[in-house]
């Protein structure tokens, strides 16, 4: 495996590549991410893995300088995945003058969930994966539905934009309890670690709710919200939405069937944790 941090040696080594791989992550890796890079070497080759934590997509109240950052174990991991390029550019490779120019989602989309709570989030991954994109130039790119929110703006941004890369979900993966991965997790206490799938498992409530005819979708997420903080989390959203386009549904689209797809944020103890589950 090849470790680039340069742009241009990066665009070198991958000139006259037509079927790239690509997977975006921001480091301290786990078997989540690994099956996103064997995803990825089912629908190109070279596979390309990137790590750049990305301070645009932080808040100024949110853990970029804590953010784990576990290099030589991730390479180690990669490698034993395949990975061709492991792309690990630094802050100054990536923006080696202020990123005025950003690429901003639509307010209907980017500045809900997510967005109402991290203010400028999605901006910054926007911008930061358009520049990736640029780099790496992949035929195909592979992110996770954990950040589901994320995968819809970043699809219909390189619908809108006419980028030559195909945008692939992967499935969630989840511990044998069913807490969904995430690089996050390691910050939970041992008994916070216990308590975490409770959020899963108020998704699946919420799932099962609606999928037995429930026409009352803020009463269903009231609910779950009140499960959750009743045992000490506390609960930014829990949010029945349509999975077409991330809007809540009406009646008539409850009485037609329209695919939906619950959310949530919440924070246990000191961690923040998402989830969502498709119903």
């Amino acid at each position: 495996m090849k470790i680039i941090s340069s742009i241009d040696e990066l665009r070198d080594q991958l000139r006259g590549q037509l079927r790239t791989a690509f997977v975006p992550t921001m480091g301290n890796l786990h078997e989540g991410h690994l099956s996103l890079m064997r995803l990825a070497r089912r629908h190109g080759d070279p596979v390309v893995a990137s790590i750049f934590v990305n301070r645009l997509q932080f808040g100024p109240n949110e853990d970029f300088d804590k953010y784990p950052r576990t290099f030589h174990d991730d390479v180690a991991k990669l490698e034993k995945e395949g990975v061709y390029v492991l792309f690990a550019p630094t802050e100054k490779d990536m923006y080696p003058e202020p990123q005025e120019y950003r690429v901003r989602p639509p307010d209907g989309l980017g500045n809900t969930l997510e967005g109402e709570f991290r203010p400028g989030f999605f901006d910054g991954v926007c911008t930061v994966v358009t520049k990736l994109f640029s780099c790496v130039q992949p035929r195909v790119a592979v992110f996770g539905k954990k950040d589901y929110q994320q995968l819809m703006i970043v699809r219909n941004m390189a619908r809108q934009f006419a980028l030559p890369t195909e945008i692939i979900g992967a499935e969630t993966f989840r511990a044998d309890d069913g807490l969904a991965l995430s690089s996050r997790n390691g910050y939970l206490s041992s008994e916070e670690r216990q308590e975490a799938p409770v959020l899963y498992q108020q998704l699946n409530a919420v799932a099962t709710a609606m999928r037995s005819g429930n026409r009352d979708p803020q009463a269903v997420e009231r609910a779950a919200m009140e499960h959750l903080a009743a045992r000490g989390w506390q609960p930014d959203y829990v949010s029945i939405r349509k999975q077409m386009d991330l809007k809540a549904p009406s009646a008539a689209d409850l009485d037609a069937g329209s695919p939906l797809v619950v959310l949530a944020a919440a924070k246990l103890g000191k961690t923040r944790l998402i989830d969502n589950l498709e119903i």
